[in-house]
Protein backbone atom coordinates (compact mmCIF):
# COMPACT_ATOMS: atom_id res chain seq x y z
CA UNK A 1 0.00 0.00 0.00
CA UNK A 2 1.44 3.37 -1.04
CA UNK A 3 1.80 6.27 1.37
CA UNK A 4 0.10 9.17 -0.42
CA UNK A 5 -2.75 9.48 -2.90
CA UNK A 6 -2.83 12.95 -4.45
CA UNK A 7 -5.95 14.07 -6.28
CA UNK A 8 -5.16 16.66 -8.94
CA UNK A 9 -2.12 17.20 -11.17
CA UNK A 10 -2.12 20.98 -11.38
CA UNK A 11 0.53 23.23 -9.85
CA UNK A 12 -0.59 22.41 -6.28
CA UNK A 13 -0.88 18.66 -6.85
CA UNK A 14 2.37 18.30 -8.78
CA UNK A 15 4.26 20.46 -6.25
CA UNK A 16 3.16 18.54 -3.16
CA UNK A 17 3.72 15.27 -5.03
CA UNK A 18 7.32 16.18 -5.88
CA UNK A 19 8.06 17.33 -2.31
CA UNK A 20 6.62 14.16 -0.73
CA UNK A 21 8.23 11.86 -3.30
CA UNK A 22 11.64 12.45 -1.71
CA UNK A 23 10.56 10.45 1.35
CA UNK A 24 7.26 8.68 0.62
CA UNK A 25 5.64 6.55 -2.06
CA UNK A 26 3.23 8.72 -4.05
CA UNK A 27 0.62 8.31 -6.78
CA UNK A 28 -1.35 11.05 -8.53
CA UNK A 29 -4.87 10.84 -9.97
CA UNK A 30 -6.58 13.33 -12.27
CA UNK A 31 -9.89 13.21 -14.15
CA UNK A 32 -8.39 15.12 -17.10
CA UNK A 33 -6.61 13.61 -20.10
CA UNK A 34 -3.22 14.85 -18.93
CA UNK A 35 -1.38 16.84 -16.26
CA UNK A 36 -1.63 20.52 -15.48
CA UNK A 37 -5.12 21.19 -14.13
CA UNK A 38 -6.11 24.65 -15.34
CA UNK A 39 -2.70 24.97 -16.96
CA UNK A 40 -3.93 22.45 -19.52
CA UNK A 41 -2.89 22.55 -23.17
CA UNK A 42 -5.04 21.51 -26.13
CA UNK A 43 -3.32 20.09 -29.22
CA UNK A 44 -4.57 20.98 -32.73
CA UNK A 45 -2.16 19.57 -35.37
CA UNK A 46 1.42 19.98 -36.62
CA UNK A 47 2.52 20.94 -33.07
CA UNK A 48 -0.02 23.77 -32.96
CA UNK A 49 -1.59 23.99 -29.51
CA UNK A 50 -3.59 26.26 -27.21
CA UNK A 51 -3.02 27.18 -23.58
CA UNK A 52 -6.75 27.25 -22.97
CA UNK A 53 -6.57 27.74 -19.20
CA UNK A 54 -3.65 29.44 -17.46
CA UNK A 55 -2.20 32.07 -19.80
CA UNK A 56 1.05 33.03 -18.10
CA UNK A 57 2.72 33.26 -14.70
CA UNK A 58 3.93 36.48 -13.11
CA UNK A 59 5.77 35.84 -9.82
CA UNK A 60 5.53 38.12 -6.78
CA UNK A 61 7.12 36.37 -3.80
CA UNK A 62 10.87 35.86 -3.82
CA UNK A 63 10.66 32.10 -3.15
CA UNK A 64 8.43 31.60 -6.17
CA UNK A 65 10.65 33.82 -8.33
CA UNK A 66 13.61 31.65 -7.36
CA UNK A 67 11.68 28.51 -8.32
CA UNK A 68 10.68 29.96 -11.70
CA UNK A 69 14.22 31.13 -12.44
CA UNK A 70 15.42 27.59 -11.76
CA UNK A 71 12.83 26.24 -14.22
CA UNK A 72 13.88 28.88 -16.74
CA UNK A 73 17.52 27.84 -16.47
CA UNK A 74 16.67 24.20 -17.25
CA UNK A 75 14.35 25.24 -20.12
CA UNK A 76 11.07 24.16 -18.59
CA UNK A 77 9.68 27.69 -18.89
CA UNK A 78 10.67 30.86 -20.73
CA UNK A 79 9.79 34.55 -20.82
CA UNK A 80 6.91 35.64 -23.07
CA UNK A 81 8.19 38.95 -24.39
CA UNK A 82 6.47 41.21 -26.88
CA UNK A 83 3.42 43.46 -27.13
CA UNK A 84 0.86 42.81 -24.39
CA UNK A 85 -1.98 45.29 -24.78
CA UNK A 86 -4.22 46.28 -21.86
CA UNK A 87 -7.36 48.17 -22.82
CA UNK A 88 -8.30 48.47 -19.15
CA UNK A 89 -5.41 50.94 -18.92
CA UNK A 90 -4.57 49.69 -15.45
CA UNK A 91 -1.60 51.35 -13.78
CA UNK A 92 0.68 48.41 -13.13
CA UNK A 93 4.41 47.99 -13.18
CA UNK A 94 5.71 46.07 -16.15
CA UNK A 95 6.22 42.49 -15.04
CA UNK A 96 7.81 39.35 -16.45
CA UNK A 97 5.42 36.87 -18.02
CA UNK A 98 6.56 33.25 -17.91
CA UNK A 99 5.09 30.49 -20.06
CA UNK A 100 5.92 26.82 -20.49
CA UNK A 101 8.67 26.07 -22.99
CA UNK A 102 6.38 23.71 -24.92
CA UNK A 103 3.05 24.27 -23.13
CA UNK A 104 1.80 25.80 -19.90
CA UNK A 105 1.47 22.41 -18.23
CA UNK A 106 5.24 21.94 -18.48
CA UNK A 107 5.66 22.78 -14.78
CA UNK A 108 3.39 19.91 -13.78
CA UNK A 109 5.01 17.59 -16.32
CA UNK A 110 8.45 18.38 -14.93
CA UNK A 111 7.45 17.86 -11.31
CA UNK A 112 5.63 14.60 -12.04
CA UNK A 113 8.25 13.15 -14.38
CA UNK A 114 9.28 10.39 -11.90
CA UNK A 115 5.90 9.93 -10.21
CA UNK A 116 3.23 7.44 -11.23
CA UNK A 117 0.22 9.40 -12.46
CA UNK A 118 -3.13 8.18 -13.74
CA UNK A 119 -5.42 10.31 -15.90
CA UNK A 120 -9.07 9.98 -16.91
CA UNK A 121 -9.55 8.71 -13.34
CA UNK A 122 -12.24 10.59 -11.45
CA UNK A 123 -12.35 10.09 -7.69
CA UNK A 124 -16.03 9.47 -6.97
CA UNK A 125 -15.94 8.42 -3.30
CA UNK A 126 -13.55 8.37 -0.36
CA UNK A 127 -13.76 6.55 2.98
CA UNK A 128 -11.41 6.55 5.95
CA UNK A 129 -11.13 3.19 7.68
CA UNK A 130 -9.39 4.08 10.99
CA UNK A 131 -5.89 3.66 9.52
CA UNK A 132 -6.14 3.89 5.71
CA UNK A 133 -8.21 5.37 2.90
CA UNK A 134 -10.44 3.48 0.48
CA UNK A 135 -10.71 5.53 -2.70
CA UNK A 136 -13.23 4.74 -5.42
CA UNK A 137 -12.32 5.60 -9.01
CA UNK A 138 -14.92 6.10 -11.74
CA UNK A 139 -17.60 4.63 -9.43
CA UNK A 140 -16.18 1.09 -9.55
CA UNK A 141 -12.43 0.55 -9.03
CA UNK A 142 -11.09 0.76 -5.45
CA UNK A 143 -7.55 1.70 -4.43
CA UNK A 144 -6.03 1.98 -0.96
CA UNK A 145 -3.62 4.52 0.54
CA UNK A 146 -2.35 5.48 3.98
CA UNK A 147 -2.76 9.22 3.36
CA UNK A 148 -4.85 11.41 1.07
CA UNK A 149 -4.25 14.90 -0.32
CA UNK A 150 -6.96 16.81 -2.18
CA UNK A 151 -6.21 19.79 -4.44
CA UNK A 152 -9.66 20.22 -6.03
CA UNK A 153 -11.79 23.40 -6.11
CA UNK A 154 -13.72 24.22 -2.92
CA UNK A 155 -17.19 23.11 -4.13
CA UNK A 156 -15.80 19.74 -5.26
CA UNK A 157 -13.81 19.42 -2.04
CA UNK A 158 -16.95 19.90 0.06
CA UNK A 159 -18.89 17.42 -2.04
CA UNK A 160 -16.22 14.74 -1.82
CA UNK A 161 -14.82 15.15 1.70
CA UNK A 162 -17.24 17.21 3.82
CA UNK A 163 -17.45 14.43 6.44
CA UNK A 164 -13.72 14.73 7.19
CA UNK A 165 -13.12 18.49 6.99
CA UNK A 166 -12.85 21.09 9.74
CA UNK A 167 -15.98 23.24 10.15
CA UNK A 168 -13.79 26.25 9.42
CA UNK A 169 -13.36 24.86 5.93
CA UNK A 170 -16.89 23.57 5.30
CA UNK A 171 -18.47 26.82 6.49
CA UNK A 172 -16.24 29.14 4.53
CA UNK A 173 -17.66 31.11 1.61
CA UNK A 174 -15.30 31.89 -1.23
CA UNK A 175 -16.54 33.11 -4.61
CA UNK A 176 -14.95 31.19 -7.44
CA UNK A 177 -15.57 32.51 -10.94
CA UNK A 178 -15.98 30.40 -14.11
CA UNK A 179 -14.30 30.98 -17.44
CA UNK A 180 -15.20 30.08 -21.01
CA UNK A 181 -12.42 29.73 -23.58
CA UNK A 182 -12.64 29.56 -27.37
CA UNK A 183 -9.72 28.23 -29.40
CA UNK A 184 -9.56 29.63 -32.94
CA UNK A 185 -7.34 29.11 -35.99
CA UNK A 186 -7.45 31.56 -38.90
CA UNK A 187 -5.83 31.77 -42.30
CA UNK A 188 -4.12 35.13 -42.87
CA UNK A 189 -3.46 37.73 -40.11
CA UNK A 190 0.06 36.46 -39.48
CA UNK A 191 1.65 39.91 -39.39
CA UNK A 192 -0.25 41.25 -36.37
CA UNK A 193 2.57 42.13 -33.89
CA UNK A 194 0.58 41.43 -30.71
CA UNK A 195 1.19 38.82 -28.02
CA UNK A 196 -1.97 39.31 -25.99
CA UNK A 197 -4.88 41.67 -25.48
CA UNK A 198 -6.70 42.42 -22.24
CA UNK A 199 -10.14 43.77 -23.13
CA UNK A 200 -12.56 46.12 -21.45
CA UNK A 201 -15.65 44.51 -22.94
CA UNK A 202 -18.99 42.87 -22.12
CA UNK A 203 -17.97 39.57 -23.75
CA UNK A 204 -14.21 39.15 -24.11
CA UNK A 205 -11.73 39.33 -21.27
CA UNK A 206 -8.44 38.21 -22.78
CA UNK A 207 -6.96 37.03 -26.07
CA UNK A 208 -3.66 35.25 -26.52
CA UNK A 209 -1.70 34.95 -29.77
CA UNK A 210 -0.37 31.39 -29.57
CA UNK A 211 2.01 31.99 -32.49
CA UNK A 212 3.80 34.63 -30.42
CA UNK A 213 4.92 31.96 -27.92
CA UNK A 214 7.28 30.61 -30.62
CA UNK A 215 6.59 26.95 -29.93
CA UNK A 216 5.66 26.11 -33.51
CA UNK A 217 5.91 27.50 -37.02
CA UNK A 218 2.72 27.84 -39.03
CA UNK A 219 1.14 29.89 -41.80
CA UNK A 220 -2.05 29.84 -39.71
CA UNK A 221 -2.88 32.41 -37.03
CA UNK A 222 -3.81 30.74 -33.74
CA UNK A 223 -5.63 32.47 -30.87
CA UNK A 224 -7.06 31.61 -27.47
CA UNK A 225 -10.03 33.80 -26.53
CA UNK A 226 -11.26 33.96 -22.95
CA UNK A 227 -14.62 35.43 -22.00
CA UNK A 228 -15.08 37.94 -19.22
CA UNK A 229 -16.68 36.99 -15.91
CA UNK A 230 -20.25 38.11 -16.69
CA UNK A 231 -20.38 36.28 -20.01
CA UNK A 232 -18.84 33.16 -18.45
CA UNK A 233 -21.38 33.19 -15.62
CA UNK A 234 -24.21 33.49 -18.14
CA UNK A 235 -23.16 30.51 -20.29
CA UNK A 236 -21.02 28.19 -18.14
CA UNK A 237 -23.89 25.81 -17.36
CA UNK A 238 -25.31 25.73 -20.88
CA UNK A 239 -22.43 26.23 -23.31
CA UNK A 240 -22.09 22.49 -23.99
CA UNK A 241 -25.62 22.39 -25.42
CA UNK A 242 -25.08 25.66 -27.27
CA UNK A 243 -21.50 25.36 -28.48
CA UNK A 244 -21.98 26.92 -31.92
CA UNK A 245 -23.93 29.84 -30.49
CA UNK A 246 -21.40 30.68 -27.76
CA UNK A 247 -18.42 30.23 -30.09
CA UNK A 248 -20.00 32.51 -32.69
CA UNK A 249 -20.76 35.21 -30.13
CA UNK A 250 -17.15 35.29 -28.99
CA UNK A 251 -15.72 35.08 -32.50
CA UNK A 252 -18.02 37.85 -33.70
CA UNK A 253 -16.89 40.03 -30.81
CA UNK A 254 -13.24 39.30 -31.64
CA UNK A 255 -13.99 40.22 -35.25
CA UNK A 256 -15.52 43.52 -34.16
CA UNK A 257 -12.64 44.34 -31.81
CA UNK A 258 -9.59 43.13 -33.75
CA UNK A 259 -10.81 42.55 -37.31
CA UNK A 260 -10.27 38.79 -37.64
CA UNK A 261 -13.02 37.73 -40.02
CA UNK A 262 -15.08 34.64 -39.20
CA UNK A 263 -14.99 33.75 -42.91
CA UNK A 264 -11.24 33.17 -42.52
CA UNK A 265 -11.74 30.69 -39.69
CA UNK A 266 -10.13 27.25 -40.19
CA UNK A 267 -10.90 25.66 -36.81
CA UNK A 268 -12.64 26.49 -33.54
CA UNK A 269 -13.45 24.71 -30.29
CA UNK A 270 -14.63 25.65 -26.83
CA UNK A 271 -13.90 24.72 -23.22
CA UNK A 272 -15.51 25.82 -19.97
CA UNK A 273 -13.85 26.02 -16.56
CA UNK A 274 -16.58 25.84 -13.92
CA UNK A 275 -14.16 26.86 -11.16
CA UNK A 276 -11.50 28.95 -12.86
CA UNK A 277 -10.21 31.40 -10.26
CA UNK A 278 -10.97 32.80 -6.83
CA UNK A 279 -12.41 36.28 -6.70
CA UNK A 280 -11.05 38.83 -4.25
CA UNK A 281 -11.63 37.95 -0.61
CA UNK A 282 -9.90 38.61 2.70
CA UNK A 283 -9.88 34.92 3.64
CA UNK A 284 -6.51 33.16 3.49
CA UNK A 285 -6.25 29.53 4.59
CA UNK A 286 -2.79 28.44 3.33
CA UNK A 287 -3.46 24.69 3.65
CA UNK A 288 -4.84 22.03 5.99
CA UNK A 289 -3.24 18.88 7.39
CA UNK A 290 -5.81 16.93 9.43
CA UNK A 291 -3.77 14.40 11.42
CA UNK A 292 -6.88 12.58 12.69
CA UNK A 293 -7.53 11.33 9.16
CA UNK A 294 -4.10 11.78 7.57
CA UNK A 295 -5.83 14.13 5.15
CA UNK A 296 -4.28 17.15 3.47
CA UNK A 297 -5.81 20.00 1.49
CA UNK A 298 -3.92 22.51 -0.66
CA UNK A 299 -4.97 24.56 -3.71
CA UNK A 300 -4.70 27.98 -5.31
CA UNK A 301 -8.14 29.11 -4.10
CA UNK A 302 -6.94 28.90 -0.49
CA UNK A 303 -4.69 31.93 -1.04
CA UNK A 304 -5.74 33.63 -4.27
CA UNK A 305 -6.32 33.25 -7.97
CA UNK A 306 -2.83 32.66 -9.35
CA UNK A 307 -0.57 29.69 -10.03
CA UNK A 308 1.78 31.14 -7.42
CA UNK A 309 -0.94 30.67 -4.80
CA UNK A 310 -1.19 26.97 -5.67
CA UNK A 311 2.58 26.56 -5.28
CA UNK A 312 2.64 28.44 -1.95
CA UNK A 313 -0.28 26.40 -0.60
CA UNK A 314 1.46 23.14 -1.50
CA UNK A 315 4.72 24.29 0.11
CA UNK A 316 2.80 25.27 3.24
CA UNK A 317 1.13 21.86 3.44
CA UNK A 318 4.48 20.11 3.06
CA UNK A 319 5.89 22.05 6.03
CA UNK A 320 2.87 21.02 8.12
CA UNK A 321 3.35 17.38 7.19
CA UNK A 322 7.03 17.60 8.15
CA UNK A 323 6.12 18.97 11.58
CA UNK A 324 3.30 16.46 12.10
CA UNK A 325 4.23 13.44 9.96
CA UNK A 326 1.66 10.73 9.21
CA UNK A 327 1.08 8.33 12.05
CA UNK A 328 2.70 4.98 11.45
CA UNK A 329 -0.11 2.49 11.79
CA UNK A 330 -0.36 -1.11 10.80
CA UNK A 331 -2.39 -1.60 7.65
Amino acid sequence: MKDFCIVGSGVAGSTIAKLLYKKYSVEVFDKARGPGGRAANRKYKNKISFDHGLQFITPKQSSFKKFLNFLKNIRVIKEWNGNHLDFNFEKKKKSIKFIGFKSNNDISKYQLRDIKSKYLTKITHIKYNSNYWTITINKKEKVYFKNLILTCPLPQLKELAKKYLYKKLTNIKIDIAPNITVMAVYKNYMKLPINSIKFKDNTLGFASNENSKKRFKSKLSTWTLQANEDFSNKYIDKYKKNKKKVINIMLKRFQDKVGFQIKDLVFSDIHGWKYAYRKKTKVDLNSFWITKYNLGVCADWMLGAKAENAWLSAKNLFEKIKKNPPKKRRV
